[in-house]
């Protein structure tokens, strides 16, 4: 009976290899590459109707107007022409579980949590795993790079950012423990589920679980600046909130706790960011005033309260742009990654400027997340992190990813959904 289950179990990873055999990462950019005549959504607003997109060593060395330049093309190893397609900077997937979490039904596949409730020292990079079969799917609608965040607890630990191709963890980080996340506890909570909501009751614990993250921080801050003998790691790990190295990511919802938030980051005195913020749009000039970031969660879901207007998620966006609040757009989890693209693209539907909206996928999470200065724009000098899409890569319709460039390495945009499209189109369209 053993034995039987070892072939069964070998068999399957043997047809599961054939299926879908993993991806060797890109090979470092030879030689300089032009890109003409797309139309360039820069990330900062901008756009270049008919483009000239040099890049050489995996840094932009060309973005300009092609009918304003001269252009020596005989200067360039390679040019491609892109004649009625587009191109965007790599999109930043913020707030994911991306190479943490395969398969959600299977433990074994999840990496994305520790027990306790206080684990700053958790670090999220050392289980990446780039070797995920989601990477490839996430990278086919543009993501190329990801902030990968752990879950679980009060304080789940500190996130890091990675760009989505490389050998291991080291070779796919690109800014590396950045962050420390804080589930910020909830006043209510709710029974039921979305198309059943049961009754609200109050967290009677709510003051208590406050005073436990504000003393939790305190102690950390005093044991930051006396530098004590012995060290304590999870202390350790925080040190960088309060010189500015590290920036918390507080995760909450609600217009109350997104206030109580607001009053916490003034009096610890740390750089902060609203994670989630479904009802930020009730605070956006508090938000604006405080100069304080928001990563929104999905736009495509259903509101928090039953009073709400139906489409509110649809809006929050624009009227956070309306008010001026620095704001990226994300979703949780990894697969879901595939349709991050589209949650910006609904928003457009409901007032935000398109330019925004690329902004909000690209300059915007590059700003919030620290890495502004050498990814989420096309601009020169910057890294060569982009991709060339046939269509509008905000469109379910027509995003259709052609070529893709990380660092100028061009990525394999072969996935397992198209591997398994070809073969069952093999068997029955025959």
């Amino acid at each position: 009976m053993l034995k039987n289950g070892l072939f069964a179990l070998l068999a399957f990873i043997a047809t599961s290899t054939c299926i879908f055999a993993q991806q060797t990462p890109a090979e470092a950019q030879e030689g300089s590459i032009l890109v003409l005549n797309a139309k360039a959504h820069l990330g900062n607003g901008k756009v270049i109707e008919n483009s000239a997109i040099g890049f050489e060593n995996g840094k932009l060395t060309l973005v300009a107007d092609a009918t304003l330049i001269r252009i020596d093309k005989e200067a360039w190893d390679k040019i491609i022409r892109a004649e009625g397609k587009e191109i965007y900077p790599g999109f930043i997937a913020p707030n994911s579980q991306i190479g943490l979490k395969e398969i959600d039904a299977v433990r074994a596949t999840r990496d994305n949590r520790e027990v306790g409730g206080f684990n700053p020292n958790v670090r999220s990079i050392i289980a990446y795993n780039t070797d995920s079969k989601v990477t490839p799917t996430i990278r086919t609608n543009g993501v190329l790079l990801a902030q990968i965040v752990p879950e679980g607890g009060t304080i789940p630990g500190t996130s890091s950012i990675v760009e989505l191709d490389g050998w291991n963890w080291e070779d796919a980080v690109y800014k590396m423990d950045e962050g420390i996340h804080l589930d910020w506890p909830n006043t209510h909570s709710r029974s039921g589920w979305w198309g059943n909501p049961g009754p609200t009751k109050k967290n009677d614990k709510y003051t208590t679980s406050l005073n436990e993250i504000k003393n939790h921080f305190k102690e950390a801050q005093a044991y930051t600046n006396r530098k004590a003998d012995t060290k304590n790691l999870k202390f350790e790990a925080m040190s960088g909130l309060f010189n500015a190295e590290k920036q918390l990511f507080i995760h909450t919802n609600s217009a109350k706790t997104i206030m109580d938030a607001i009053q916490f980051i003034k009096e610890m005195g740390v750089k902060a960011v609203i994670v989630g913020g479904k009802e930020s749009w009730l605070v956006a000039d508090l938000l604006a005033e405080n100069n304080i970031p928001v990563i929104l969660g999905n736009t495509q879901t259903l509101p928090s309260n039953t009073d709400d207007d139906i489409d509110q998620p649809f809006k929050t966006p624009n009227i956070l742009h309306e008010n001026g609040v620095l704001f990226s757009i994300g979703m949780t989890g990894a697969w879901e990654q595939f349709n991050l693209a589209f949650q910006a693209g609904q928003a457009v539907s409901y007032g935000l400027p398109y330019e925004e909206a690329v902004k909000a996928l690209t300059a915007n999470t590059a700003e919030i997340l620290g890495i502004g200065e050498t990814v989420g724009t096309l601009e020169k000098g910057k890294d060569a992190t982009f991709f060339i899409s046939a269509g509008d890569a905000l469109d379910m319709r027509t995003c259709k990813l052609e070529q893709a460039f990380i660092q100028g390495k061009e990525i394999d945009l072969d996935n397992k959904f198209k591997t398994l499209a070809r073969k069952f189109r093999g068997k029955y369209q025959k």
